[in-house]
């Protein structure tokens, strides 16, 4: 895996080009195109915006989906939630996805520079209007909060005084950083018992420099790879190793990785996927080609996580947070819909930065193979149905078992797809297979244990 992840990712670039023309255009002078374009034009640039921005999503889904480089790109999808933003700007967001893709599993230090240098992180956190005799501490609280030490670690002062250090941090309209002298506060200031004319570079190396802010990660990648509870002596040990080592991700993992206690019982299934790794990990097993791709930004904002669009600044919760009644019944659900071509009743809120450009109440998903494009009355009001149509490459999965006895194939599924034990008995699942030959076999026992409980966990 980490062989596979060794070539630098290739940018995702989905941005529409009028919208890049306008944005380039402008580079000389940034404020002309704020002066420039009418209430309509602005409103345009943003509807524009969030359509690429579903683009992206609908892009490094299909990327986690097909790459050999999965880890660096699920590597990324931590990033993508620890260091959460949301601009709706399709340019700062390819930026620091690329950011975060670059360096998953690089040096923590230089992700951690580079995405506080980064315009979404500026823009979302308010450090553009952080200025001298007017700080702004939006950026420095988080930093120390979410993105470093954790809460406890820090005194109110200690913002205060960061926060100094950040000003006239900013970016171009292009999303290029920019350090305005003018807005600088130079004077004197102490930070974690450090004095000096600090600069923002200063108050990030000493954050770094606090053996609290290696713990800190490695716990938050503890949980996210190993157990969602935690155990605090083997966290801190991987800190310890983490810090040594001047922050190395790839050496962190590494280390996670080929110890004995990652593959302990206790370990196993003991995280429940998040719904991107859910849906990513349905499309890796089962290979298939999506008619509408547009339809997954809609299943993940019914399951509560949408690409690039986090609920706050802590990013996603995770854990127990991803199950309700709602949720969990429409996971056990689509694997059988994607199997028999049902239909899916949809109601999203009515949010239009949320659905991504897809705001439409009283949506209804259908999957299959086949069907044509109806209509719905809700109301008085015809609305568009949302479909989904997949082609599911059986022969592919069917590669998988082969060599597998007719009487051992019930099994060899349940060992590929979960990685705990599921206390239904094969009897009572196999009353609703369908027998009628090897590969139908097969493929229901596959959709049958994708629809248990334990699928949900890994």
């Amino acid at each position: 895996m980490l062989q596979a992840a060794q070539k630098d990712p290739v940018p995702f670039d989905v941005a529409d080009p009028s919208l890049k023309a306008m944005i380039m255009g402008n580079a000389a002078d940034p404020l002309s195109m704020r002066r420039n374009l009418s209430a309509e034009e602005k409103k345009n640039f943003r509807k524009q915006s969030v359509l690429d921005i579903r683009k992206l999503n609908i892009r490094w889904l299909q990327e986690m989906t097909e790459t050999d480089a999965q880890l660096r790109e699920k590597m990324s999808l931590f990033w993508h939630g620890h260091f959460a933003t949301k601009t709706v700007n399709i340019i700062y967001d390819q930026q620091l996805l690329q950011i975060i893709r670059q360096h998953a599993l690089g040096n923590f230090r230089d992700l951690l520079f580079s995405v506080s240098k980064s315009a979404s992180m500026i823009r979302f956190l308010n450090n553009e209007q952080n200025r001298k005799d007017h700080p702004n501490e939006n950026f420095a609280r988080e930093l120390m909060e979410l993105f470093t030490m954790g809460r406890g670690n820090y005194s109110e002062q200690d913002v205060k005084e960061s926060a100094r250090a950040f000003t006239g941090w900013g970016t171009t309209l292009q999303g290029d950083f920019v350090i305005r002298n003018r807005q600088h506060d130079g004077g004197l200031k102490t930070f974690l018992g450090k004095t000096g004319n600090l600069s923002g570079d200063d108050i990030l190396d000493i954050l770094l420099n606090k053996k609290q802010t290696a713990v800190f990660i490695s716990r938050k990648i503890y949980r996210f790879f190993v157990n969602d509870t935690v155990d605090e002596k083997r966290v801190q040990a991987l800190a310890e190793e983490f810090f040594r080592s001047g922050y190395d991700i790839r050496k962190l993992l590494t280390r996670i990785f080929t110890s004995d206690w990652f593959y302990e019982e206790k370990n196993m299934a003991a995280h429940i996927k998040s719904p991107v790794e859910w849906i990513v990990g349905i499309r890796r097993q089962l290979p298939q080609e999506i008619e509408h791709p547009e339809a997954q930004v809609l299943i993940q904002r019914l399951l509560g996580q949408v690409l690039f669009n986090p609920p706050n600044v802590a990013g996603w919760p995770g854990g127990k947070h991803w199950i309700d009644s709602s949720s969990l019944m429409l996971r056990l659900q689509i694997p059988r819909i994607l199997y028999t071509s049902d239909a899916i009743n949809m109601n999203p809120k009515e949010d239009d930065d949320l659905m991504m450009g897809m705001k439409e109440q009283g949506t209804r998903l259908q999957s299959g193979r086949s069907g044509k494009r109806q209509t719905l009355r809700n109301g008085e009001n015809e609305r568009r149905r949302q479909f989904i149509r997949t082609k599911i490459n059986w022969e592919k999965f069917h590669e998988n078992f082969e060599d597998e006895a007719a009487e051992d194939l019930f099994s060899a599924v349940r060992q590929v797809l979960l990685q705990t034990e599921t206390p239904i008995p094969d009897a009572v699942l196999k009353k609703y297979l369908d027998e009628t030959n090897h590969n139908s076999l097969l493929q229901s026992a596959a959709i049958r244990y994708m629809g248990t409980p334990e699928y949900q966990l890994c």
